[in-house]
């Protein structure tokens, strides 16, 4: 039996003993011609895990992946697809490999995995995604759209009227004998696109168990969902820690894993029995939910060269310029906040970060505020915001008939 096994073995000896069109969809993560050892450690220290990904020359590389690749293909349904992960290594020359063994006409998508992971020691531009080549075995390949949220920038509500192209050719609003806008079908979302933004997984994750190039669960999960349905078989010849066969599972597919690796044979078969899966707080809740500055707070760090802090609760933002080697925070006055709780919640947040200096944008005048700055430490700066400071000077300078006095 195909289904939910797990093999120790090179793939090419697992898919050679197979049989043809059994298998509805193929994932693979294999070596990226990185010319290194990957290495990582489990969360305790208590095992390494690694791999060689080292090769004389690219032509053995693609040697390797060719008779693998041509094994794929033999395995596959008539209705399935292959999804290959690479990154900028060798993309280039897979892609032609790929469209050799299935096809240029059944290539189907380059998917950009998109991800923020930041580095300082790289010159040049850091690398934050990696590619995944959609291909199908046939034009009679199984597909399932999958439907993703309009963008704030998107006039929804122009989207619900139905248009049509007027004797000019142009794409007008639809409208029926009374003049009325015709609304056409319910939308469900827009088409998933070829970029996916997916998070990496964070060191800290409780998905993460410490093997080399894991990828997360929700990455595989909309792989799966887009090319299989329910008791569907999954195959991942270069299955590593078994994230495909966890992501299979948890969709009710059927599954099955290879790998030459009997530590990554023993961790897939720990991650079948305890199936742990991270969630993605930006996917769930999206960008916005990250912002807990105002529009208005943030024109004010832009005003000031500082960058703004979203998830702080003492600290919007830092100086763009350091002083002394040091950062400079800036806290912008909440209106529920007095003078007093703005300044502690600043300075218990900017110790923290070992800031010689701090700034104090200071909003609303507070009748309980009883404090003179000079009770405030030395290295503490506080300034009126420009709307404050205007008030001030508007209300202190009125005649006695209550006008305003124009100061020339």
């Amino acid at each position: 039996m195909l289904e939910n096994r797990i093999i120790l073995d090179d793939s090419l000896n697992t898919m050679k003993n197979m049989d043809k069109e059994v298998v509805d969809v193929i994932y693979l993560d294999p070596p990226f011609y990185t010319q290194e050892i990957q290495k990582l450690s489990s969360h305790e220290n208590e095992e390494d895990y690694s791999f060689s990904d080292k090769w004389k020359c690219m032509d053995e590389y693609l040697d390797y992946m060719k008779i693998r690749l041509r094994q794929c293909k033999r395995i596959l349904k008539d209705t399935g697809s292959i999804f290959v992960h690479c990154d900028r290594n060798a993309s280039h020359y897979l892609k032609v490999l790929l469209d050799r063994i299935f096809g240029v006409n059944n290539f189907q998508s380059e998917i950009v995995w998109y991800y923020k992971r930041w580095s300082n020691s790289k010159k040049g531009l850091l690398n934050n995604h990696q590619i995944i080549f959609f291909y199908s075995k046939t034009p009679k390949f199984k597909f399932n759209k999958i439907y993703t949220e309009y963008s704030e920038t998107t006039n929804v509500d122009q989207i619900l009227q139905e248009r049509v192209r007027d004797e000019k050719g142009k794409s007008v609003y639809k409208c029926d004998e009374n003049g009325e806008v015709v609304f056409g079908k319910s939308k469900k979302g827009v088409p998933l696109s070829d970029v996916w933004e997916i998070p990496y997984l964070n060191p800290k994750a409780k998905e993460r168990v410490g093997y080399p190039t894991q990828k997360p669960i929700i990455l595989l999960e909309q792989i799966i969902k887009l090319v299989t349905d329910e008791n569907d078989i999954v195959f991942d010849p270069f299955m590593g820690s078994g994230t495909t066969l966890v992501a299979a599972k948890m969709l009710n597919r059927r599954y099955l894993g290879v790998d030459i690796s009997k530590n990554a044979v023993e961790l897939a078969k720990s991650r079948l029995k305890a199936m742990v899966k991270t969630e993605s707080y930006l996917l769930k809740k999206g960008k916005m939910a990250y912002r807990n500055l105002s529009e208005k707070q943030v024109n004010i760090l832009k005003s000031i060269n500082a960058t703004p802090v979203q998830r702080n609760s003492g600290i919007d933002g830092f100086l763009d310029e350091y002083i002394e080697g040091r950062p400079v925070s800036v806290k912008i006055q909440k209106e529920q906040e007095t003078l007093d709780e703005a300044v502690n919640r600043l300075c218990k947040s900017s110790k923290t970060k070992k800031c010689i200096y701090m700034i104090l944008i200071r909003t609303h005048l507070d009748m309980f505020d009883m404090h003179q700055y000079s009770d405030y430490p030395n290295n503490l700066f506080i300034i009126d915001a420009y709307d404050l400071t205007i008030k001030d000077m508007l209300e202190g300078k009125k005649d006695e008939s209550g006008n305003f006095i124009r100061v020339i």
